[in-house]
């Protein structure tokens, strides 16, 4: 009986640690949403910093893998880092940062705006809420639930609504959103989605 509860406990801690690391990671995402705000007011400068922040952070996760530790950033990479990247370099952020350059270089203002916001609450959001509220879990997705996939929806269609104020682009936009949320992509749908969503848009808007 004993040797149960143990388990159990370990388990429940385990479940927690992971649920901080998820809210850590996401509230990262959820943080990209002020770039939108940025390349409105000065495109290029906000460009270029958010590629030099990718670049800064290829090379200190490189020394991180070497042994050679970067204050503050592989701390914040460690804690951040899900159970699989244990030991690797950690890719999310190298394609956050390649998905929000790309998707402000290739699309309009507005596009753009779309396809980030799309990434920092669709994609946010969606981990977040499968991982405190997920029992249902999709097949073939590598364990992603339905309570993710209808958050994303919904953030989607929501932020696509206030930046376009078109109810079938939104509607449109979430559903593409929500379909690449759910592929089994690990963090390449930090690419995708930015690049995807934002290209319906430009097209549309």
């Amino acid at each position: 009986m004993r040797f149960f509860c143990a388990q159990e406990g370990i388990e429940a801690k385990r479940k927690l640690n992971s649920l901080k690391k998820e809210f850590f990671r996401k509230t990262i995402h959820l943080c990209t949403a002020f770039v939108p705000l940025l390349l409105h007011f000065c495109k290029m400068p906000a460009v270029c910093l958010v590629a030099a922040a990718g670049v800064f952070y290829v090379v200190s996760e490189s020394l991180r893998i070497r042994g050679r530790e970067i204050p503050v950033i592989s701390d914040i990479t460690a804690a951040a880092a899900r159970k699989r990247d244990e030991n690797k370099f950690v890719l999310g952020p190298v394609t956050l940062v390649g998905g929000i350059v790309l998707a402000a270089l290739l699309w309009n203002e507005k596009a753009a705006a779309i396809g980030i916001f799309a990434l920092a609450f669709g994609d946010g959001l969606a981990s977040l809420a499968g991982k405190t509220f997920g029992t249902v879990r999709i097949p073939l997705t590598q364990g992603k639930t339905a309570a993710g996939s209808l958050t994303c929806f919904f953030a989607i269609f929501c932020a696509t609504w206030f930046v376009s104020g078109d109810s079938f682009l939104s509607l449109v936009v979430a559903c593409v959103g929500a379909f690449v949320e759910v592929l089994p992509l690990k963090d390449f749908d930090n690419l995708l989605i930015p690049v995807v969503l934002g290209g319906i848009a430009h097209f549309v808007v």
